[in-house]
């Protein structure tokens, strides 16, 4: 009979000092072994995880313009709809982790294999890819209305005064490549062939010997109108910017050269980007309350340059807030005589912004902040306002505020475009825009609660920590 119900191989010995023993038996990391834990998703998450943070912000938002599209009411058949407040947190959150994939989203909210954060935000609530895509890409107006409501709450509360607004423009990438973009005799041609491809597909499906399943020839039929329908947009964007290039020929010509669109994304445009570099994007555009680093108004255009973006950033907040801001804070790109005279004459707002070639007019001998032929008053004094110290002080802080904005919207993903088309593409911005809104808010009202607590207690401001916007929005 062996000596040991197991063979256990043969025995190294390790000599210790005068004698020797067998080989340390250790215990080691086993990591691949099921195991059941008895506690909840609110046990596990971390009492501080900024998944809390956004479930809590999100509480105080009036969602009811999502409420009553809910189908499901109390009382009547029919199953439960998913609660607006779910998919607004999950959104939300994702944005902040740098999540803009419906179907990536869907994969980290799922039982057993999830992510922990949205598994907990989710508590049980199943969702796919088609309900958080087409929630996010069917709320524009929704999402709009939003960012004003958050805005506007801060506001009454003091804690964003709007007294000073700093904007910038930021290039994101389209969701379509260069060869997409087709001059007019190319996009008449694949408008032929996807008319002709749309027709042999509705006649194949009369067709007895078709084999295919109904789901399968409806779905091919979808993709080839969806391709149609494309291509006639990119057709008649085409033909509107070859006319727009014709007329500013007209006026100071030059010959225009011939337009092209994208059959992926119609409305994108080839603009310039940070680097140099010409790629399909759009041009997003944030407008930051300076005091609170909140931001105040969104837009998308697929205009290349920012030159004339100042006054409909102007004309957006007044109609959001009924006023806008005393002063604006932009940089060289947006300077134009338009746009100045604009905001000081409509809206009474004063502009802080570089003066262009201004060290090559002191080099020829030229006064840069004297009045120039066909300046108006307004623009007058904005040169003259310019060669004053306060305002190159005051310009000083449109970096920290829009470009912080920005730099935080390109850490959470903000590089390329996970839709199309001008809506749309609107709505990721806004999101963008209300995921920054709502932890800023956090950290502007625990500030002013400790603020208050300050004033109660008597001590002394000096003594509180110091801290900036641009330090708090992680």
């Amino acid at each position: 009979m062996a000596e040991f119900l197991f063979d256990k191989g043969p025995v190294a010995e390790v000599v210790v000092g005068a004698r020797t023993r067998g080989t340390p038996r250790v215990r080691v990391p086993q990591r691949d072994q099921i195991e059941w834990h008895d506690a909840s998703l609110d046990e596990l998450l971390d009492a501080d995880h900024p998944a809390r943070t956004v479930w809590e912000a999100t509480g105080g938002l009036d969602l009811s313009a999502w409420l009553d599209e809910v189908q499901a009411v109390e009382g009547h058949a029919g199953r439960n709809g998913t609660s607006p407040r779910l998919l607004v947190a999950l959104w939300v959150y994702a944005t902040i982790d740098g999540i803009g994939s419906a179907r990536e989203l869907a994969r980290r909210c799922e039982r057993g294999q999830g992510h922990l954060p949205y598994r907990w935000l989710c508590g049980g609530v199943t969702v796919n890819h088609h309900l958080l895509s087409d929630f996010r890409s069917d709320g524009g107006e929704k999402w709009d209305a939003l960012l004003t409501q958050i805005v506007a709450a801060l506001l009454s509360a003091e804690l964003v005064t709007l007294r000073r607004m700093a904007q910038d423009g930021v290039r994101v990438r389209a969701d379509a490549g260069k060869s997409s973009f087709r001059r007019r005799p190319t996009l008449e041609e694949c408008l032929r062939e996807a008319e002709a491809h749309v027709a042999a597909l509705r006649l194949a499906a009369e067709d007895p010997a078709d084999r295919r399943t109904a789901g399968e020839r409806a779905a091919r039929e979808r993709a080839a109108r969806e391709r149609q329908e494309r291509v006639a947009a990119a057709l008649r964007e085409c033909e509107e910017l070859q006319r727009q290039r014709d007329e500013r020929s007209q006026r100071t010509n030059r010959k225009a050269k011939e337009a092209r669109a994208s059959t992926t994304d119609p409305e994108a445009r080839v603009m310039q980007f940070s680097d140099g570099g010409f790629r399909p994007g759009w041009n997003v555009q944030f407008a930051t309350d300076v005091d609170s680093g909140i931001v105040v108004g969104v837009e998308t255009t697929n205009v290349g340059n920012d030159s004339e973006q100042l006054p409909p950033m102007l004309e957006q907040l007044q109609d959001r807030y009924g006023r806008a801001p005393a002063e604006a804070l932009v940089d060289g790109g947006y300077v134009s005589r338009d746009a100045i005279d604009q905001a000081a004459t409509r809206h009474g707002c004063t502009v802080f912004a570089p003066l262009k070639d201004e060290q090559r007019q002191l080099a020829a001998g030229t006064d840069p902040h004297a009045k120039k032929k066909g300046d108006t008053p307004a623009v007058a004094d904005w040169r003259a306002r310019m060669a004053t110290e306060l305002a190159k002080t005051v310009y000083r802080l449109r970096a920290q505020t829009a470009e912080w904005v920005n730099a935080l919207a390109r850490n959470r993903g903000l590089q390329r475009m996970p839709v199309r088309g001008q809506p749309k593409c609107r709505t990721i911005a806004l999101l963008y825009a209300i995921a920054h809104n709502l932890m800023q808010a956090v950290h502007l009202r625990t500030k002013a609660a400790a603020e208050s607590l300050a004033r109660a207690t008597a001590v002394p401001a000096a003594t509180l920590p110091a801290t900036s916007c641009a330090a708090t929005t992680t």
